[in-house]
């Protein structure tokens, strides 16, 4: 089954629900199979980490956690966190657009 997700990899979001609401960053990953994405400096948790080769000290880390995907909006170019829409643009292509200003998102 083919899922159409809203969010991309890099796009600028805001948490509109949840414990980190009101906090935005950019996108780091998109987890298609469980419908989460991790947002760069959202959702911090503290993990314990053993020693390695890669990190022979080990020790406390933190890191960024997945948070549910319909918890983020995407961030337009005029600052406001809006719905997407698809359409056809230029050449036919398929682009993704602010329903709220109408405009193109990059």
């Amino acid at each position: 089954m083919d899922k159409r997700l809203k969010v991309k990899k890099g796009d600028q979001v805001k948490v509109i629900s949840g414990e980190n609401k009101g906090k935005e960053g950019s996108v780091l990953q998109v987890l298609r199979d469980k419908d989460r994405v991790i947002v760069e400096g959202v959702n911090i948790v503290t993990k314990h980490v053993k020693p390695s080769a890669t990190n022979p000290q080990g020790g406390v880390m933190q890191q960024e956690a997945a948070i549910h995907i319909s918890n983020v909006m995407v961030i337009d170019n005029q600052g406001n966190a809006t719905r997407i829409g698809r359409r056809r643009g230029e050449n036919n292509k398929l682009v993704r657009f602010s329903k709220k200003s109408n405009e193109e998102i990059k």
